[in-house]
């Protein structure tokens, strides 16, 4: 075996230390001494030939290895810890029955679904794309995303809030650059159910509303998306759907402007099987991914 591989131990106490910053942190989870920790990280580098932190008198930073390193070990051991998981699940119970409404399971579940099913093979997903409540005391689906008006008491089970951004096709860019908000008088603006958010918005930005095009009405969030993506207009769309619309180019957001809408989507397991808390873990690695709004895309003329 290689000898830079021999250090389990080490590797474990430098991936708590780097991910806390601190020794004394690492050892408090590990149940270790802070020394202990120091010394497991330092024979870790000595093994290995780096520097894996820079040491001050009150604190710690990982170098540029020591962050390189760290990362690719926490991603190692989230997937070690997934794959046990999987493992633990008992033969014959790896299909898995999923509801979602029918806009969060086309523009949000299902693009992402390959990166699940490479990562944990061998499940059988079973993906019920419904706005039809359904309990899971019925026993229909292991696990349900809804989509609700965002109170308190839901907080615990909430997997992202619905913010609103302004997007458009690149079809729409002229000659004179992206659309801005003052040239939106030359567009039919698109939006869900009530054109009050869009009120909300223009009113904010001193923009006289009576004088805008708000005939463009669609009853779901996915119409709404992909028509904006068809060029029929400029939306008003949840960033959560239209994300992979924007990271792929396919629509150009408006930089800056974002708009709650008071929603969220939410996530209900039947019960606590492993299999259910990896899927809804999964879910929530997802969405920690597309925290950050990205920048609209430079648009060519």
């Amino acid at each position: 075996m290689d000898p830079h591989l021999r250090t389990l131990s080490g590797i474990i106490d430098f991936e708590c230390a780097a991910r806390h910053r601190s020794f004394r942190l690492a050892a408090a989870e590990l149940n270790k001494t802070p020394a202990a920790i120091s010394q497991q990280v330092k024979q870790l580098e000595q093994t290995l030939g780096i520097s894996l932190f820079e040491r001050h008198p009150r604190h710690i930073c990982l170098t540029p290895q020591g962050q390189e390193l760290s990362q690719l070990i926490t991603r190692m051991l989230h997937d070690l810890r997934a794959k046990i998981s999987m493992l633990r699940v008992p033969e014959g119970a790896q299909t898995l029955h999923v509801t979602a409404t029918h806009s969060f399971a086309i523009k949000w579940l299902i693009p992402r679904l390959q990166r699940y099913t490479e990562r944990f093979p061998g499940f059988d997903l079973r993906i019920d794309s419904s706005d039809a409540l359904r309990t899971l005391q019925e026993g229909v689906c292991d696990i349900a995303i809804r989509h609700h008006k965002l109170q308190r008491d839901a907080m615990n089970s909430l997997l992202v809030s619905e913010d609103l951004i302004v997007a458009y096709s690149p079809n729409l860019v002229t000659e004179t650059g992206p659309v801005t908000l003052q040239q939106l008088l030359r567009y039919p603006l698109l939006y869900e159910d009530s054109p009050e958010h869009w009120h909300t918005l223009l009113n904010v930005h001193g923009l006289d509303r009576h004088r805008y095009d708000l005939s463009h009405q669609y009853s779901h969030s996915g119409l709404l998306v992909q028509s904006a993506v068809a060029g029929l207009g400029v939306g008003l769309l949840p960033y959560c759907l239209a994300y992979e619309d924007i990271v792929e180019g396919r629509l150009i957001m408006l930089p800056h402007i974002a708009l709650p809408s008071g929603y969220g989507y939410s996530v209900f397991c039947r019960d606590d099987q492993p299999k259910m808390r990896q899927f809804v873990e999964w879910l929530q690695e997802e969405v920690a991914a597309m925290r950050l709004m990205p920048r609209a895309p430079a648009a060519k003329p």
